[in-house]
């Protein structure tokens, strides 16, 4: 008889017996059925074992989502190690990662044939490492995407995690899942579509065509994105080619979405609901519920995650938020755990919340405080239009300027779209506000979590 500490670390395991029958993971190669992972991680799990993994082992997997890759981090959670997924890695990035974790053992299933390599690590495991092997609870490390800085190792005890998952019920549906490996976005929906028996299709690439087109040949149901990729997906022009019918949510994140190109969406896309959905990798993905597919307001109601806001700055206090970093002070958590996300919000009246900006993107000119976002979501009412990126500038005298990327639909007169821009922001925009400095560009930058490059 399992132990209940065992139970709860394998619960969501088990339930892949349960849906054995239902089709697993679609990639471009073949689909796998649920059977087939269950027997996956059972294999993999004895051989881990036997190459001599042991639990409280800190590994680090460089994988995607593969039947090998999701079967090999399931087996290492079963093994009760502490996982830190990379992907899209450089081979230095892999390595600062490995000493940074202080990790034990690598492994590689990214050319579906596993490879695990014993690291040559020294020093002693972290006491947070510690505190989840006298637990007997698996582990994940996940890293910042490190934009503004050193990358923070943040680790998570992973029944905390998955607790929330528990509690959903089987659905036949299909889910694409787009947001990367080892991201909590990406790993939230793969987490989710496990829970409740879905098919989990995987593009052979992030790129807006080929993700349409498998939409169209697997009949998704659910497409979780971030922003910047939906307002690509609307750029290239795929909407009109394939047939996406079938989907009946797509689900944002990550980043600020600007009203008017959450217009433009609803517009392009009458026929679906469009959810707005708020998380961290400290705290983990909470419930929301959005006012409506056309609103950017949205309401934290989540039994497991507690709000408030403090100096127009919203910090969060959940179930499932890290133990602690690795490699960083703790500053972003109080002393009684309430953590600090650095996303300025305004609150409605009924409790309904609208993200505005990241603190840290913030442009001061002269004192007076400007979003990004406010001024994208301007210049993406222009129809002449298609994207834009708002950052500041350095400026002698207001110590910043608000600068405007843009990418014209059409380039034949750009002085005249200048133009138009100006007084178009200026109608409406405070002075301060409207883009002293505009340039062209063919597309604006986007990092590979497929949120917009702010720093110039």
């Amino acid at each position: 008889v399992e132990s209940p500490k065992r139970v709860m670390s394998q619960w969501l395991i088990n339930r892949f017996s349960d849906y054995a029958k239902r089709p697993f993971l679609a990639t471009v190669e073949k689909t796998y059925s649920y059977s087939d992972l269950s027997s996956a991680v059972a294999s993999d799990f004895d051989s881990l074992r036997k190459q001599g993994i042991r639990a409280g082992e800190v590994v680090t997997l460089q994988a995607d989502y593969s039947l090998q890759g999701i079967s090999t981090l399931f087996a290492l959670f079963k093994l009760k190690a502490v996982v830190a997924p990379i992907a899209c890695a450089s081979d230095e990035e892999t390595r600062r990662k490995q000493i940074e974790s202080r990790a034990k053992w690598n492994i590689d299933t990214k050319n579906d044939e596993r490879q695990c390599t014993s690291l040559p690590c020294e020093l002693p495991p972290y006491s947070l490492v510690e505190k989840l092997s006298k637990r007997d609870h698996p582990g994940l490390i996940l890293f910042s995407s490190g934009s503004t800085g050193k990358p923070k190792a943040m680790v998570h005890d992973l029944c905390h995690l998955l607790d929330p998952f528990s509690r959903k019920r089987p659905r036949k549906h299909c889910i694409l899942i787009f947001l990367l490996f080892d991201h909590i976005g990406g790993l939230n929906t793969l987490f989710n579509g496990l829970a409740s028996g879905a098919k989990i299709v995987v593009p052979q690439s992030r790129d807006a065509t080929v993700v349409a087109e498998a939409i169209q040949k697997h009949k998704v149901n659910l497409l979780p994105a971030s922003p910047t990729f939906l307002n690509l997906l609307l750029i290239s022009g795929a909407l009109l080619t394939y047939d996406l019918s079938s989907l009946r949510f797509v689900t944002y994140g990550t980043e600020t979405m600007p009203e008017s190109l959450l217009l433009r969406l609803k517009t392009a896309l009458p026929n679906l609901a469009l959810i707005q959905t708020f998380g961290t990798s400290e705290t983990g993905i909470s419930q929301t519920t959005s006012r409506s597919s056309g609103s950017t307001q949205m309401k934290i109601d989540d039994p497991n995650t507690e709000y408030k806001i403090v100096d127009h700055e919203l910090w969060l206090r959940s179930k499932s938020q890290i133990l602690g970093y690795l490699n960083h002070s703790m500053s972003r958590f109080t002393e009684d755990g309430w953590f600090k996300t650095g996303d300025l919000v305004e609150e409605s009246t009924d409790g309904f919340l609208t993200i505005i900006g990241r603190r840290e993107d913030m442009i001061n000119v002269g004192g007076e405080k400007v979003t990004p976002t406010e001024i994208e979501s301007v210049l993406l009412e222009l129809p002449e239009i298609v994207d834009c990126l708002v950052y500041g500038e350095s400026n002698a005298i207001t110590g910043q300027n608000v600068a405007a990327e843009i990418v014209a639909r059409c380039t034949d007169d750009l002085k005249s779209l200048k133009r138009m821009i100006k007084r178009h922001c200026r109608q409406v925009l405070s002075p301060y506000k409207v883009p002293a400095r505009i340039i062209f560009s063919e597309q604006t930058a986007v990092s590979d979590r497929f949120k917009k490059k702010r720093i110039k």
